[in-house]
């Protein structure tokens, strides 16, 4: 454990940075979490500490947790999960091109820093503050600390505003990716949907035949579905859904980046947050996936709303069924989102293909500092460019909507 002086505030903050989450006081934890203007589920200190505890998120998977806490005297004032990386693996922010770089100029881009939730690709407050002011010296504090330990670089992965306000002001350099998001809300008249044929009804006509017939066909295969949330999710359910999401990952070469001992903390420290959906066949189940819920807590400065957000998450399957990924990834959870008044569902990293089941692009952010000047500034000439270049896809896209005429 290292402490050093956060800088902006003389000695009146105090970093103190730990080499667990399991070290960090959790009632603590997420109580600035409920404070802040994005809270997930993924920030919350069980989640992380199951990264940790469960094998997933460790030294020897590349991943060596220094989470980093602000003090005012005995009162927790910023905190965030600080990772030590030694690759780039389970970030998706790509930074590979930078590393290599680095390589054929004979210097060494890892380890580096990174203020992230391991494999969780989930936009939300990162830089967790009781105000503006302690955020923007949390940045500060951690920057200084990454140069004390020779560290190459930190980054600020799917922060939200007040993050990246935080980390512009301090001078990182900002990043733009994109993600679809499928809100809650017809296009035309603002209110939720009554229902998924309400739903598919607010789509063009191409759009609105094309679901109907991959749905058709998973029910013609004898397909059918069942959900389960939280405690209802039965022992079986999980173990079976850890099959297939073994299977998604053995499929492409890999091994999962989260072992079962991570869903069993899940199933006991977590399991509000989480619904599973299972897909059978002739009584017997053959693919599911799982999505976390989180109904956002009224702040103590007002800035939560009460709306509840979805996320798909993770999916896999025993048997091939054509369509059987649309229907388990996106209808089911839209079904399920309009059945329960959620009001968005985000799907998760990249897919042009969302946008054809009416999950829209949205820009995601983060924040990157590199201790070399020369790379930094080569860096951020490179991230000018990819700015413009992600400016014109999203408008691209957002001439693309996938609702009728009239309707968005």
């Amino acid at each position: 454990m290292s402490e050093n002086g956060s800088g902006k505030h003389g000695n009146r903050l105090r970093l103190q940075v730990a080499d667990s989450p399991l070290s960090v006081d959790a009632a603590a934890w997420n109580a600035l979490l409920a404070r802040q203007a994005t809270p997930t589920p993924f920030m919350r200190h069980e989640y992380l500490a199951a990264m940790q505890g469960s094998g997933s998120a460790v030294p020897r998977t590349g991943w060596s947790p220094r989470f980093a806490r602000l003090w005012d005297g005995d009162a927790l004032a910023a905190a965030c999960p600080l990772y030590v990386k030694a690759h780039s693996y389970g970030e998706y922010v790509f930074d590979w091109a930078w590393a290599n770089a680095y390589a054929e100029h004979g210097l060494a881009y890892y380890p580096k820093a990174l203020v992230a939730v391991p494999f969780t690709p989930v936009p939300g407050s990162r830089l967790l503050a009781r105000d503006a002011a302690t955020r923007a010296a949390l940045v500060q504090a951690l920057t200084q600390w990454c140069g004390s330990q020779k560290l190459s670089s930190l980054h600020v992965l799917f922060g939200d505003a007040a993050d990246w306000a935080a980390c512009d002001a301090a001078g990182l350099m900002q990043r733009q990716q994109v993600q679809f998001h499928w809100h809650n809300a017809h296009p035309a008249e603002g209110r939720a949907f009554h229902g998924f044929d309400d739903f598919l009804a607010s789509l063009a006509q191409d759009k609105r035949k094309k679901i109907r017939q991959e749905r058709r066909k998973v029910g013609a295969a004898g397909v059918t579905f069942r959900w389960a949330r939280g405690h209802d999710i039965a022992p079986a359910d999980w173990a079976f859904f850890y099959r297939c999401y073994e299977r998604t990952y053995l499929e492409h070469g890999n091994a999962p980046y989260l072992t079962p001992a991570f869903f069993d903390a899940m199933a006991r420290d977590m399991a509000d947050a989480w619904v599973l959906f299972i897909a059978e066949r002739d009584g017997q189940p053959i693919a599911s996936s799982l999505i976390a819920v989180s109904a956002c807590p009224a702040s103590a400065g007002g800035l939560n709303d009460s709306q509840t957000v979805a996320y798909g998450r993770y999916w896999g399957a025993l048997q091939r069924v054509d369509c059987l990924h649309f229907e388990l990834c996106y209808y089911q959870p839209i079904d399920w989102c309009i059945r329960h008044g959620v009001g968005r569902f985000e799907g998760g990293a990249q897919g042009e293909h969302k946008m054809a089941r009416a999950l829209m692009p949205v820009a995601t952010h983060s924040a990157h500092w590199l201790a070399h000047p020369a790379f930094a500034d080569a860096v951020e000439r490179f991230l000018a460019r990819e700015s413009v270049g992600i400016g014109d896809y999203l408008q691209h896209l957002d001439e693309r909507s996938p609702f009728r005429r009239g309707a968005g």
